[in-house]
């Protein structure tokens, strides 16, 4: 039998091992994986590793934020992510009150479509509840959008929702299958803080971490997780940063609430010392990049497998408008790039440092996120039927990070000169190839909204 495409010769790789073989492709999915297999077209992958498409279930493309746009627009953003090794990414269509969230991504899908290089999904973000939006949360997950956001934070930004908002959402959300990411941090405790760094004196970039202790987010990890168990909600933590947040994760999943979290490589590999450099505000995200404790203790949660994803949370602003902070560390643009170096970051630092099993790495940016997102097995896995969603990596390859050689419209890189081993060469997402020896090769529009199935039994637990 011929096949449209084989990738021939690689050590072909998922969370259960490496074996030595062939990967047949037709049209847009997996056909066969084998010995000897035969195609109108082939790739050489020998000494190469064939892995299943990154994931990233946490971007922020041309996101208004901070009085700017964030830099990297669908179309280069995900350009960049396929330069990476992310076949799929999720985004998000945050509402806009008094829009409805129907109206926000339908506006948000009007943004992407037609631009994005890879496959994509949205989660639809809650800035209010009440009646309307919880007659609204059945027809959004029987869409294929079965995840949503709240913020515990960001007040002035008409984004915030109260305890009881987020019990309701978690309460409703789980009747239909679906799953409650929140942003958690304290804005009550963060105000105390600038209040008294301001009284203090105290406006430059390390200013942010100050104010921003591990205990602004470990409390509100810790009273999300209350309210999903009370609730009966499937909860996820984005973006976690604390040991203290990973204490009351694994007491709350040992008590048997429905809690899964994530963590990325910033906070893994950066911490708060990087403020204090002359362009210390460059690294400013929320919640802030912490102490060396601190990532300990997270590589710990993930090697554990009570942290379950690596994301990104990527929000690229330029040198320029992080300049807009003008020495005011509240006026920041907050937010990094980071997708284009999840793959190599977390192959180089994680399992060539002895950190992480390939296997398991594959499970925290492919399998972890395909399962929990709604997308397995059609994204995530190298199987029989899959899209056929491929990376072809070279474990042996040395690169040295420079926003330089990077596909991203930032100007800077918060990894700029780190020296890994491991590098994505050639993409394809769903059988076409889009990344070829490290050269884009791919175009605006073929990137196809994922619809995605339920994520929880429906009922809650």
């Amino acid at each position: 039998m011929t096949y449209d495409l084989v990738i021939k010769g690689g050590s072909i790789a998922s969370s259960s091992g490496v074996t030595r073989g062939d990967l047949a492709i037709r049209g847009e999915t997996i056909a066969a994986l084998g010995a000897d297999l035969s195609g109108r077209e082939t790739i050489d992958a020998t000494g190469k590793l064939v892995l299943p498409g990154a994931i990233d279930v946490h971007t922020h493309f041309q996101l208004p934020f901070c009085g700017t746009v964030s830099a990297d627009d669908f179309e280069n953003g995900s350009k960049a992510a396929a330069m990476g090794g992310v076949t799929t990414f999720i985004d998000f269509a945050i509402q806009a009150k008094p829009a409805s969230i129907t109206e926000a991504i339908e506006a948000r899908r009007g943004e992407a479509d037609g631009k994005v290089c890879v496959d994509y999904g949205l989660h639809a973000a809650l800035t209010e509840w009440n009646a309307d939006r919880q007659a609204e949360i059945g027809g959004i997950i029987k869409s294929g959008i079965p995840t949503f956001k709240m913020f515990m934070i960001y007040k002035s930004q008409g984004w915030q929702s109260t305890d009881a908002d987020l019990y309701c959402a978690l309460r409703e959300v789980a009747k239909h299958g679906g799953m409650v990411g929140v942003h958690a941090e304290s804005d009550d405790l963060i105000n105390l803080f600038q209040a008294e760094a301001e009284r203090e004196g105290l406006t430059g970039a390390y200013t942010h971490a100050i104010t921003r202790p591990a205990v602004t987010e470990s409390e509100a990890v810790a009273r999300a997780i209350n309210i999903a168990d009370a609730a009966g909600g499937r909860l996820y933590i984005v973006h976690m940063s604390t040991g203290q947040s990973l204490d009351h994760l694994e007491e709350g999943i040992l008590r048997g609430v429905d809690v899964h979290a994530e963590t990325g490589p910033h906070y893994l590999l950066l911490d708060d010392e990087l403020f204090k450099r002359e362009q210390g505000h460059h690294f400013a995200t929320c919640p802030p990049i912490r102490k060396p404790a601190d990532q300990e203790r997270l590589w710990e949660g993930l090697s554990s497998g009570s942290v379950e994803v690596l994301a990104t949370d990527t929000c690229t602003f330029t040198s320029e408008q992080k300049a807009m902070w003008g020495g005011d560390y509240r006026k920041i643009p907050m937010g990094m790039p980071g997708i284009e170096v999840l793959l190599p970051l977390s192959y180089s630092k994680g399992v060539g440092e002895g950190r992480l099993e390939l296997g398991h790495m594959l499970e925290l940016l492919c399998e972890n996120p395909a399962r929990l997102f709604g997308m397995w097995p059609r994204k995530g896995t190298l199987s029989v039927g899959s899209d056929a969603d491929v990376v072809i990596f070279d474990p042996d390859l040395q690169v040295t990070i420079s926003h330089r050689d990077l596909a991203t419209n930032c100007d800077y890189n918060p990894f700029e000169g780190t020296r890994v081993t491991g590098w994505p060469t050639t993409t394809l997402v769903r059988g076409r190839v889009v990344v070829r020896d490290r050269q884009f090769v791919g175009s605006p529009g073929y990137g196809r909204f994922v619809k995605r199935e339920p994520v929880a039994p429906v009922d809650g637990r």
